[in-house]
């Protein structure tokens, strides 16, 4: 599927973009990390971030809202409460109570693994997985693969930003899902 990027006439996206701070060598040498928690502290920007995104998703039939830990909790949470769906986290190993299930995947900078609750998406259910950034894409493509051994249908995955350079949404598209993005920023 052909990414659907956010229409690029919308002044709210230069305000989004103008709230994102660079960090060098976060985590690591040699990483310019792009950090989103600075939208955060302007409620102008963050609630641009989930505007966009209830405008887009409003019409879709959304079941649940999955958000990734940590910062895709924080968009996804409240996007869910606006959409009247559920919303179901997407934690780390050993984070969440209860028999889980889960899926590993690679980082540019390590390696992780992605868990939820046994029964909380379940067959059938559309799901709309929401992070804050796209880089490789590793993140992404495990929420993707926890959801098809599920069975549940992806309407889309949403990022408010993407590093197009490191080219993540490729093996989004090799799993048939299209990405929608806010920001994209030319970084690796």
């Amino acid at each position: 599927m052909a990414p659907a990027p956010a229409p690029a006439q919308d002044p709210r996206l230069s305000v989004i973009r103008g709230t994102i701070r660079e960090v060098p060598n976060f985590p690591k040498d040699g990483i310019l990390f792009q950090d989103i928690t600075t939208t955060l502290l302007d409620p102008v920007a963050f609630g641009h971030c989930i505007e966009l995104l209830y405008e887009r998703y409003r019409d879709k039939g959304v079941d649940v809202v999955a958000g990734f830990e940590a910062r895709g909790l924080i968009f996804g949470a409240p996007l869910s409460l606006r959409l009247k769906c559920a919303f179901v986290p997407l934690r780390k190993p050993k984070k969440l109570p209860g028999e889980t299930i889960g899926e590993a995947y690679d980082l540019e900078y390590g390696s992780d693994r992605i868990e939820m609750h046994v029964g909380h998406v379940k067959e059938g259910d559309r799901v709309l997985l929401v992070d804050d950034l796209i880089a490789t894409g590793g993140t992404m493509v495990a929420g993707i693969k926890l959801m098809k051994k599920v069975k549940a249908e992806i309407v889309e995955a949403a990022c408010i930003l993407e590093l197009p350079l490191l080219k993540g949404k490729d093996k989004l598209v090799e799993h048939d899902v299209s990405l929608y993005t806010m920001v994209e920023k030319d970084v690796l």
